[in-house]
């Protein structure tokens, strides 16, 4: 029993890259919609692009 208390806890230390990918997928949704938006910016009709 003592041995599985030992790979849970060493288990339970290392989770992953949870958190990176979670800032990854920030960074990435954020940098799309800046980037869309910046694009469909430049199409807009207002009469004052001559």
């Amino acid at each position: 029993m003592p041995h599985t208390v030992a790979l849970l806890a060493a288990a339970s230390e290392d989770q992953g890259p949870g958190n990176t990918l979670r800032i990854v997928l920030l960074v990435s949704i954020v940098g799309a919609f800046l980037l869309g938006w910046f694009l469909l910016r430049g199409y807009r009709d207002d009469d004052n692009n001559d």
